[in-house]
């Protein structure tokens, strides 16, 4: 593995509290949703003791399988990038141990694959292609030490023991829990198969109803079974959670993990869209959960997703703030390369990064992103070009849509939804700041000379509309650096701010 990539291990901490807007009433001894701010989406779980450990879908932006730890489930740290191997768009992944060692199954490019590790620090092992379809992969065991995958479609595959290849074809035993006809929902796409065992039943909990489209579509079902392989009985209580109404914060909340924490007591981890920041992407939730006397799982009745919440026991981790001066030799974690890192293109000294030209636009040119969490902020950064290079800011979803502010040697360039052109001719010479001030959506512009002077550009743009609704992709706008053309760009002192 290229040492480059093994500097991506994370030295410090990350705190997972809300970016959005707080619960002003919020007490002491409460939280409020999301725990994960920004686009965090398809949440899954793993408690070890007394340590809790979770990793999301990454997609196209590497290095990818970002495992976070907590020790209280509400504040996180990162722990190391699992996947550096570009293998595609990394959807839904299963975190899991079995006998000490620890796996984590995921679906890429029309397959699934398997990452294995005997620390979760790593090292990771390359990626195992599994050579089977489907998509979120669900692990389970029964109590012989059997092993098992679950798939989206309601199947399992048996595993061999070492966990790292597929021994039978693909059985068909659950068709999940019907939704009524009159509900609004996307489709009823099944989806996010998650196992556990309590007592003498094991629990499936899956996802229902389309991850997005309306507010109401996606929701969290559960059934149980005295046999990993069934047959499933649909619980009394579906729909364990779902959005009723486009009038609640949280929109199709889905995709959940139930687990029990070091004190005995349950939770579900699960994922939603807020309202009027669709953009943000899927963002991690957190509730509690109940046993009935019969032994079915369900939410509280007096919990509501967007309320305050009991918080659970556990220590607090350091905040951290996204700002970067670019300190030390290696890119800090929350930096992620569009479409796959290329370890020579890049370095960080003296509190420089250096990121050399790639393509001849923001599309193409495998900007650096980063999750922002906040409804309105400020985000800014130093550059200097060299050759014939054109540096940017941008507010970047894919490869296709994205909006932002660049400059080359001499000018500053406004770039809206693709549509690119020189805005502030002759304003500087290859040393410029930049900055990008989003309110609730509508985006200014600004350059400065000094850092401290700022000069607004006549062009803005709203983007609102920069999300998987409109424009497909599962994905979040996301805080891109991006380094075009032929030459390099040197960028310092990032500095973000939620407003």
């Amino acid at each position: 593995m290229n040492k480059i990539y093994l500097t991506f291990l994370v030295l410090f901490s990350f705190y997972g509290y809300s970016q959005s807007q707080p619960e002003k009433n919020l007490k002491q001894n409460q939280y409020s949703n999301p725990i994960f701010a920004g686009d965090y989406p398809d949440p899954s779980l793993l408690r070890d003791g007394k340590d809790y450990y979770v990793v999301h879908s990454s997609f196209d932006y590497y290095p990818g399988l970002l495992i976070w730890h907590s020790t209280d489930l509400m504040n996180w740290e990162p722990v190391t990038n699992a996947l550096h191997k570009y293998v595609g768009a990394v959807w839904a992944p299963d975190l899991i141990k079995y006998n000490n060692k620890y796996y984590i199954y995921f679906p890429a490019n029309n397959t699934n694959f398997v990452v294995s590790a005997d620390s979760i620090n790593g090292p990771w092992s390359e990626p195992v292609d599994l050579k089977i379809g489907n998509i979120d992969p669900g692990h389970v065991t029964d109590d012989k030490g059997n092993r098992y995958l679950y798939f989206s479609n309601g199947g399992y595959v048996a595993l061999s023991k070492d966990g790292l290849s597929v021994t039978s074809e693909l059985k068909h035993v659950y068709d999940g829990w019907k939704i009524p006809r009159e509900w609004s929902i996307e489709c009823f796409c099944m989806e996010g198969p998650k196992l556990f065992k309590r007592g003498e039943y094991y629990y499936l909990t899956v996802a229902e109803g389309g991850t997005a489209g309306p507010a109401t579509s996606h929701m969290v079902i559960s059934a149980r079974s005295k046999s990993p392989l069934g047959p499933w009985e649909n619980s009394p209580h579906n729909p364990i959670v779902r959005t009723n109404s486009s009038s609640e914060t949280w929109w199709s909340k889905g995709h959940s993990t139930v687990f029990e924490d070091a004190n005995g007591k349950w939770w579900m981890i699960f994922h939603g869209y807020e309202k009027d920041y669709y953009n943000l992407g899927r963002q991690t939730l957190l509730q509690p959960v109940e046993w009935t006397k019969d032994g079915w799982y369900k939410i509280p009745d007096n919990i509501q997703t967007d309320k305050p919440i009991a918080k659970p026991e556990g220590k607090t981790l350091p905040e951290f703030s996204l700002s970067d001066n670019f300190g030390g030799s290696a890119l800090k974690p929350q930096w992620k390369f569009y479409s796959g890192v290329e370890a020579s293109r890049f370095k960080v000294a003296n509190n420089t990064l250096t990121i050399e030209g790639k393509g001849d636009g923001v599309g193409n040119s495998s900007p650096l992103v980063v999750v922002p969490g906040g409804h309105s902020y400020t985000a800014e950064v130093e550059m200097e070009i060299e050759g014939n290079a054109t540096g940017g800011l941008t507010l970047f979803y894919d490869n296709k849509y994205y909006s932002g502010i660049l400059a080359d040697q001499n000018n500053i360039l406004a770039n809206l939804r693709g549509w690119q052109f020189p805005t502030e001719k002759n304003t500087h010479n290859r040393k410029v700041f930049l900055r990008l001030k989003n309110i609730k959506n509508t985006v200014d512009m600004f350059y400065s000379l000094d850092g401290k002077d700022w000069k607004k550009i006549e062009n803005s743009v709203e983007v609102s509309g920069y999300n998987h609704n409109v424009l497909s992709g599962f994905l979040g706008l996301r805080i891109g650096l991006c380094s075009i053309g032929k030459g390099s760009v040197k960028f310092k002192n990032f500095v973000y701010k939620t407003l």
